[in-house]
């Protein structure tokens, strides 16, 4: 499986180097050089400096014969504009953006791509935690 994943935080180099790992081909796009540093000497995959919603940039990262697309940027906007690049300029099968803000997730649920949201996510499991598995 071809997949670019938007972001190389903690989320977005973990997720690749998982990826890269298991067999797939992986690209790596963000506006900072240096993160590229969080891939570990390991990665094998490929990486493009710039934004996850230049078209060019992902280009560069292969977007065009990708299978999927995750956009896990530490902004809310960046991540549902590069989906939606993702999804409507290049026909990307599987898109998948991480949206922090549980409000905004629910307004881009129906946009033809996945949403996760930690935040609601997280409060879903500390709250089974806090209530003894009630």
């Amino acid at each position: 499986m071809k997949v670019v994943v938007v972001g190389c935080g903690l989320l977005g180099s973990r997720l690749a180097a998982n990826l890269g790992a298991a067999g797939h081909e992986v690209a790596v796009v963000d506006r900072r050089p240096e993160a590229f540093a969080a891939l570990g000497d390991s990665f094998g995959g490929e990486t493009a400096v710039g934004t996850g919603i230049d078209v060019d940039v992902l280009r560069r990262a292969g977007v065009e014969e990708a299978d999927a697309v995750v956009a896990v940027t530490d902004c809310d906007n960046t991540n549902l504009m590069a989906a939606q690049v993702a999804r409507q300029i290049f026909k990307v099968r599987r898109v998948v953006a991480r949206v922090m803000d549980p409000e905004r997730a629910e307004i881009y649920r129906p946009g033809g791509f996945d949403i996760i949201c930690p935040t609601t996510r997280t409060v879903d499991i500390f709250q089974h935690a806090v209530l003894g598995g009630e």
